[in-house]
């Protein structure tokens, strides 16, 4: 006797189950955050069934971490070809130059906005300092 699943028609714990799992752990920790609060039962459950099916512990830094190197170490793999292997280092270098390049200009962009949102909050604060302390001129009241 063989069992068959029907899968044009799965139960809605299957529906659920893809639903989140689409949505990454992010969304199973929500969801059991959530039977925590509504339903303590259901949260504890919801927690059981993650561990249990190493949804919560899936993914760690370092096995991204090795992946990583498992990658570089490939691309830095000879191929035997000579010129190819010239262009590909020239290749990388030039990449490796770009993203340095990108990542100094994300750089001063955050210093930018960092010191445009200092110069706006010290403008303020003088604003205020001065309507405060009454030492409003005529022209700060009234501008025309």
């Amino acid at each position: 006797m063989t069992t068959a699943t029907n899968v044009t028609n799965p139960s809605w714990f299957a529906r659920a189950e893809g639903w989140l799992d689409e949505r990454g752990k992010g969304a199973w920790i929500a969801a059991m955050i959530l039977g925590f609060i509504f339903f303590w039962p259901v949260g504890l459950a919801l927690l059981a069934y993650m561990i249990w099916s190493k949804r919560m512990f899936n993914g760690s830094c370092r096995s991204a971490r090795r992946a990583h190197h498992r990658n570089y170490r490939a691309a830095m793999k000879s191929s035997g070809n000579t010129a190819f292997d010239a262009y590909k280092e020239e290749t990388l270098r030039r990449l490796e130059e770009e993203q340095g390049a990108f990542e100094a200009f994300l750089q001063r962009l955050r210093e930018a906005k960092d010191k445009a949102e200092f110069d706006s909050f010290m403008d303020d604060r003088a604003r205020a300092a001065r309507n405060t302390n009454g030492d409003t001129t005529p022209e700060e009241v009234n501008p025309a």
